[in-house]
């Protein structure tokens, strides 16, 4: 078999090769440690949902999402087929990622406005990075694979770092021709450069995913300390109480089924030499699912801030609709993963138009029953994936999330 048609090497199940004491396979304690300045970055970014937003507000959050959802990706695949770089190597480049994602964070609040100039010189400076790491490990395999890593990482961190001297709308034109070229050269050639490259560490991936989950509904966790904290009564705590109920039920279904399934997934579509489909899977369609997760947290500070009153239309809307995304993407993904929809629709029907119906009654009913509702649905679908799971055996099947 010639090595141009080789299929992508699965790595779980073997021993993964060592460098200087680093598992390639799972994650290293400093992307770990980069993931701090990413907490920070995901909160600045979520501020604007979380006091009486409006659809703007929910727009922008979701346009500057995107991007930095996209360095996130970029940089995990980047460290990902580093199989051979060394622990202290990979903390100089990890620590080089944090100072231009620090950058970003400072500059969120602003990025729209007054502090563009910095989130562009931050995105430019990651993919300076991302650059580091490419030419590193393809920079030897010939002048195509020279001409994709300038062309990726090369020439979007010219638009970026051109952007910051250019004034809006013209800056954010520079930001999503960036972000466009990116995503067109990786669906183009992401067959071609996975097999070249002949290893993806499927482990590496699911548990740098479920961590970047663990960030998001950790804001929701933030967002119900911080409500509970500004105002202290018996109907604060009753709506704090609900809002807990609901994002535990997200972490159950994430980190009982999801993450398993995940890998099972992938380690599917690896053995089947479907690269869009990896591509898919992990890098375009999980953005919908961490993005609902933000908007959830926002609706449930939102929420927990007056729990008598009637939430603002945005924070209503985005209560369901974070719900619906979570639960929606999660059975595109098994779907994109090969299982069935008989497997997958009588978790996912319920999972994604109950909280619909909560969200349309939440423009009439006090904010505090609305997450009582919410509260309810989220435990009857838990209750739902669990029995699935013990009846037919949907974990060990891999079905994501059950």
């Amino acid at each position: 078999m010639s090595r141009a048609h080789r299929p992508l090497a699965l790595r779980r199940g073997r021993p993964a090769p060592t460098v200087d004491d680093r598992d390639a396979s799972r994650a290293d304690w400093m992307e770990l440690f980069f993931d701090l300045v990413f907490v920070v970055l995901v909160g600045q970014l979520s501020a604007g949902l979380r006091t009486h937003p409006d659809f703007a507000d929910v727009g922008v959050f979701l346009a500057l999402f995107s991007s930095v959802w996209w360095s996130w990706v970029n940089l995990t695949f980047s460290v990902n087929i580093q199989e051979h770089l060394s622990r202290r190597a990979l903390a100089g480049y990890m620590l080089a990622a944090m100072a231009a994602m620090g950058a970003i964070a400072v500059a969120a609040p602003g990025a729209t406005a007054s502090s563009g100039w910095l989130f562009a010189l931050g995105n430019a400076a990651l993919r300076g990075v991302m650059l580091g790491l490419w030419v590193r490990r393809s920079w030897s395999a010939g002048a195509g694979a020279r001409i994709r890593v300038l062309a990726y990482n090369g020439a979007t961190g010219i638009l970026w770092l051109a952007s910051a001297f250019v004034p809006a709308p013209g800056r954010f034109l520079l930001w999503a021709v960036a972000i466009v070229v990116e995503i067109v050269l990786l669906v183009v050639t992401a067959p071609g450069l996975l097999r070249r490259l002949g290893t993806v560490n499927v482990e590496h991936l699911a548990e740098r995913f479920g961590t970047l989950v663990i960030i998001a509904l950790g804001e929701s966790v933030l967002a119900i300390v911080n409500a509970v904290s500004a105002s202290l009564s018996p109907m604060v705590g009753l709506a704090a109480g609900l809002a807990l109920v609901i994002t535990a039920c997200l972490a159950w279904s994430m980190f009982m089924f999801g993450v398993d399934s995940m890998r099972a997934g992938l380690e599917r579509l690896v053995r089947a030499d479907d690269s869009r489909g990896l591509v898919e899977t992990f890098a375009f369609l999980p953005y919908l699912l961490v993005a609902g997760v933000m908007m959830l947290a926002g609706a449930l500070s939102a929420a927990i801030s007056a729990p008598a009153g009637i939430l603002p239309v945005a924070s209503g809307v985005t209560l369901g609709a974070g719900v619906a995304l979570f639960y929606g993407t999660n059975a595109l993904v098994s779907r994109r993963y090969g299982n069935r929809w008989r497997v997958i629709l009588p978790w996912a029907l319920p999972a994604v138009l109950l909280p619909l119906a909560v969200s349309a009654g939440a423009a009439w009913i006090p904010a505090v029953w609305v997450l009582g509702a919410m509260a309810c649905v989220l435990v009857a679908v838990v209750v739902i994936a669990e029995r699935l799971a013990r009846r037919k055996a949907v974990a060990k099947a891999g079905v994501w999330p059950g």
